[in-house]
């Protein structure tokens, strides 16, 4: 089995593939099955989430894995009015829901309830199979950072 332990910054050359839906791509500890059939684990740093391109590897970088974001149960609006996606965004914002942001579209989670609610603000919404890629959040740490997440303001110097 591929044990994947790192991540990659640069190009390198892909042995294989896997597609992993947002629940998957959020753990750090995770046995997998490769596109092409061959067993791995995920064994990375905690409090990232995967990313569909992201670029994995075992210890010694002889198997390089591209991550791939399936395609799942969504709701997107797509939206001209800025304003409007905005008032969108606020109301599945407080409602803590992970959200996809892009410029004229908001993408989550297929969810019946949040799609009648964004109807009654005036929005479209449509039901469709697409890959899920949520922003990160404000506290979660990313790939680049190795500090901790939490910054503290007005800190004395």
């Amino acid at each position: 089995m591929i044990v994947l332990t790192q991540r990659l910054n640069g190009a390198a050359r892909v042995t294989g593939s896997v597609t992993l839906s947002v629940d998957s791509r959020i753990k750090s500890r995770l046995r997998v099955t490769l596109d092409d059939g061959r067993e791995a684990g995920l064994m990375l740093e905690r409090g990232h989430l995967l990313r569909g391109g992201e670029l994995l590897a075992d210890a010694d970088g002889g198997q390089v894995i591209r991550v791939l974001a399936a395609p799942e149960a969504v709701s997107t609006v797509r939206c001209a009015d800025p304003h409007l996606l905005a008032r969108a965004a606020y109301h599945l914002g407080n409602r803590h829901v992970p959200l996809q942001i892009e410029p004229g579209l908001l993408r989550y989670q297929h969810d019946h309830v949040l799609d009648d609610m964004l109807r009654g603000l005036g929005l479209s919404v449509v039901a469709e199979q697409a890959p899920f890629e949520p922003e990160a959040g404000a506290y979660q740490s990313t790939a680049h950072n190795h500090g901790h997440p939490f910054v503290r303001l007005n800190a004395p110097s």
